[in-house]
Formats: structure tokens, sequence, C-alpha cells
């Protein structure tokens, strides 16, 4: 009783100490949970596939032995990103640097007759890209020095060495800690489960000037402090600021652990299997729509302008124009941020002992949460911020995304009593259009290749393992006119001990 009162505090306490920062496969989720079903696509619906059933439909839990599971497990996405810049624009290539990312997870649980409980902690998935410097500085480095900006002022070359010099990353991860309970009788098993979900963000932005003032005569961009902004705008002699050449979001942390701007929230799933026959198994899942609360973090937004130098050294305007970066520090907040509803099903076809197929369809519903995605600025009430402290900017950028269809097919072969052998392949249409794609959330990717083995130890203890291959999709942004590059490697692998 007191070791699995351990393993109990074990999986409770790697929900804390656990970073779960992911990038794009299925859209924001990962191609598969857990090595066993991600070595056959990712197909989950209708067989036992450990205590990843806590992600994939609770109720094959219930399929299980009698008795007690404990799984610990851990992921790496090699993600390959690169974003080009192309014609009339001077060519260019910047790679992201976020190419390793590390994901552990671990359950447990428990089937007592014809019931079955437990905990897990999972990651569910994100996206990101680490861009030094990154490509928005280039295009607003350009437009500054060419003078296209929001009344044509052309930037001094030491303002946009310096607006060329920022870096551009992202880093979205969404975890969950995980309370499954699943009810067998007959051929029948059904299970739910209740998710704490929390999410973490980190995100470094430039915008350009005629960028940000397009959004403001749309109403995408608004708020008091672009009321100031407006206000305050004018040639010289007249206004206190000439021309807007950019503005830098930036909330980071620059840890693998956290994120700047955090949330957390509840969700829930339903599932069943049935089986059909004695080789034949049919498994069906449905996953609520998250309700998180928004991200909330610290941050600072820096606007690279050409104003009056008199005003912005001493208060008092002297009509002489210069460039400046004027920093602004206070809270951010992204509005609304939510994890789409999922349902799926599936079948689990086993003719022997050595065999396995399984076939799943997915249907992930981008559309009702990846609508927009909106930032909300609010600069400290600071003798620092000047007449912007306490005023608030609200960004609302449109995403559109799609809904998904994802097919995931593989299957197992036993070639001994302890060895299993698996392959799979995974299908998803890319979710994001091609007018709203951003080289900061490119979750493009459409084929996965999986493979991957098991190997029983004894009859309690086992290791498992798979690989995923990715091959590269490259889409051209029609927001920005870059072409973006992703591929991924990944692999899981697992250690699962029986009692």
């Amino acid at each position: 009783m007191l070791y699995k009162k351990r393993l109990v505090a074990l999986a409770v306490s790697a929900a804390v100490m656990a970073p779960f920062a992911a990038h794009a496969t299925n859209g924001m989720n990962l191609e598969g949970y857990g090595p066993i079903a991600t070595g056959m696509g990712g197909a989950a619906m209708a067989y036992d596939n450990g205590t990843a059933a806590v992600m994939n439909n609770p109720a094959t839990l219930g399929l299980m032995d009698e008795g007690n599971r404990f799984d610990v497990a851990v992921g790496v996405l090699g993600p390959n990103v690169e974003t080009k810049t192309v014609a009339p624009v001077p060519a260019q290539t910047f790679s992201s640097e976020g190419d390793s990312y590390v994901m552990p997870a671990i359950g447990w649980a428990r089937k007592s007759d014809s019931l079955t409980y437990g905990i897990g902690v999972f990651a569910q998935g994100g996206m990101g890209t680490d861009y030094m410097p990154g490509p928005g500085s280039f295009l607003t480095g350009m437009a500054a020095q060419m003078g296209q900006t929001a009344t044509g002022t052309t930037a001094s070359p030491e303002t946009v060495t310096q607006l060329q010099a920022f870096d551009e990353r992202s880093e979205l991860g969404v975890g969950r800690i995980i309370a499954p309970l699943a009810y067998e009788t007959g051929n029948l098993t059904v299970g739910g489960s209740v998710d704490y979900v929390w999410a973490n963000l980190d995100l470094q932005m430039l915008m350009a000037g005629q960028a940000m003032f397009a959004m403001m005569n749309n109403g995408t961009l608004s708020g008091s402090m672009v009321d100031a902004l407006g206000a305050a705008f004018g040639p010289p002699g007249t206004g206190v600021v000439h021309d807007l050449y950019g503005g830098y979001f930036d909330f980071s942390d620059d840890s693998d652990f956290t994120g700047a701007a955090t949330g957390t929230g509840f969700a829930g799933k339903l599932g069943f299997t049935f089986k059909l026959s004695p080789t034949l198994s049919l498994g069906a899942t449905y996953h609520s729509k998250t309700n998180l609360d928004d991200l909330e973090g610290d941050a600072t937004v820096t606007m690279a302008v050409n104003g009056d130098s008199g005003y912005f050294s001493t208060g008092a305007p002297n009509g002489t124009p210069t460039d400046l970066f004027i920093p602004l520090t206070g809270t951010v907040k992204v509005v609304d941020f939510e994890w789409p509803s999922t349902y799926a099903v599936g079948v689990a076809y086993v003719p022997s002992e050595r065999w396995m197929v399984v076939a799943d369809v997915k249907r992930i519903n981008w559309s009702e949460t990846m609508e927009n995605f909106t930032l909300e600025f609010t600069a400290d009430a600071v003798q620092s911020n000047g007449d912007f402290g306490g005023l608030t900017m609200r960004a609302s950028m449109p995403q559109n995304w799609d809904d998904q269809t994802v097919i995931q097919i593989g299957g197992a072969f036993k070639p001994t009593q302890n060895l299993t052998l698996r392959a799979g392949y995974n299908q998803a249409s890319n979710p994001i259009p091609s007018d709203t794609l951003n080289y900061l959330f490119p979750a493009t990717i459409e084929q996965h290749y999986t493979a991957g083995f098991g190997y029983a130890f004894s009859d309690t203890n086992e290791v498992n393992f798979s690989l995923t291959y990715a091959p590269e999709v490259t889409e051209v942004s029609q927001m920005t006119g870059l072409e973006t590059s992703h591929s991924q490697t990944n692999w899981q692998l697992m250690y699962s001990h029986s009692f």
C-alpha cells in the first residue's frame, strides 16, 4: 500500500515539475499520445494502450489487466523550421533555433473487478519557434528604411539596424492533470475523465508600423493607448510623434519549465469501447472544449518612433524630430484562449495473438477556438511610462483556422512472445489558411510516418518506443509574403511496471 501511495504522489509532483512545451503536429495537438499508439500512427480508440488512454479514449483504460499499472515516459520533439524572404524582397533565410523539446509524461491506473481509476499527467500540445533575429525584424527594418511607414518617414541607419536585431520567438505549451474512471460490463466499457488544464505562452513579436496603422484603421488595434498615440501624431511643430516604425511585444521568461503568460481551467472527456466479436472492437470518444482563464503575465511593449526630441527628453516640445525607442512596462492578457473540442471513432482488429490492425478517424474543431488571437496590454501607471501609464492597447489578429480531419492507421506484429513491432501513418489537413499563416506559429504539418517497438522483460516490466518522421511542408503566407517550411523528427520512450 505504501508503494502505491508513493507512485500516486510521484504522479502528482510530476505535474508541478514537468515542462510541457510542444510543437505543432496535428495542428497544435501531438500526432499521438504514448509510444504504443504513436508507433501505430496515433490510433488509440479501441484497444489497451496503457495510461495514455487518459489522453486518447478513457474507456480503453478499462481494458487493462486486473491490478495496477504505472507508466513513466519521455518524449523529444525535433522540429526543423525555416522562414525565407521571397522576391521582390532581398533573399534571406531565418532558421528557428527551437529544434528540441523534452516532454515527460506519467500515469498510474488500478483495475479492480469492473472499475478502473487512476491519474495521469500529459502534454496536450502546443507550437512555437525561436528566431535570432526574426523575420519580422527584417521586414520592419526594410519598411522603415524605404519609408513605407505610417507617414513615410525614412528611419536612420542606426534605427534600421536596431530594428533588424530584434529576436522573435513563440512557445506555447498546454498540459493536463487527468483523473479518469472506466467501468466494464460485458462487451461494453464506458469511461470519462475530469481534466485540470494549464497553458503557458512566451511571445516576442515585432510588428511593422504600417501594419499597426492598417490594424488601427480596421479596428483590430484599439484601446486608450492607441487613441493617445493617434492624438499625439502630427508633423514637427504640431505633434510629438511624427511616425511609427514598429512595435515589439515581449513577454518571455526564457525558461523551459514555465511561460510568462499563464492560465488554468478545466475540461472533460467521455468514451466507450465495444467488442463486436472476439477479434473486432469499436471505440469512440468526445473531448470537450476547455474552459481556461485568460493567459496573463508581465510584459514590455517597445515602440520605435520618430518623435519630438524635446518632448521625450524634458517634456517640452522643441519641434526637432528624432528616432526613439520607447519601452513600456506593464501586463499582458491573451484573451479567450481555449483548446477545441475533439471527437474520434476507431476500430481494432486482432486476427491472432501475433497481429493487430488499428484505424481511427478524428475531427478537431479548431474553428471554434482559433478565429482570432487577441492580446491586451496595459501599461503600468509609473513615471517611466510617461503619458502612456495606465493606458491599454488591444491587438486582435485573425487566424480563421479550419477544422481538421485526422486519419490514423497502423499495425502491430509479435515475432516473439516478448517483442512487438509497430508501424503506422497519420494524415491531417493543414488547418491554417495561407492568408493568416504566421511564421511564429507554423502549425502546418500534414503527414507522419511512425514506427516503434515494445519489449517485455517480464510479466511486470516492459519498455515501448516510437519514432515519428513528418516530411517538410512549405507554405507562403499571403499576410507577410514569407515562405515557411516545417518538418519534424520526434520520439517517445516509456517504461511500464505492473503489480
